[in-house]
């Protein structure tokens, strides 16, 4: 499998839980406090998703053993 998926996905994902996170930040600042922790919490998953990604690219370059 070529690289270009992996890195792709990964930068993808920390870039959407960068944005999500400054809206996490926005919402606290103006009061939606509700919203905050989901926002938040979804940020975070967007990070794990990352290294998930990462991690999967990592395993995917070693030789496979027969």
């Amino acid at each position: 499998m070529t690289k270009a998926p992996f890195v792709a996905m990964a930068a993808t994902t920390a870039a959407l839980g960068t944005a999500l996170g400054s809206l996490a930040l926005q919402l606290r600042a103006d009061g939606y406090e509700q919203y905050v922790e989901s926002v938040g919490t979804f940020s975070v998953l967007m990070y794990v998703t990352a290294a998930l990604v990462v991690v999967t690219w990592v395993r995917d370059g070693r030789p496979h053993a027969n």
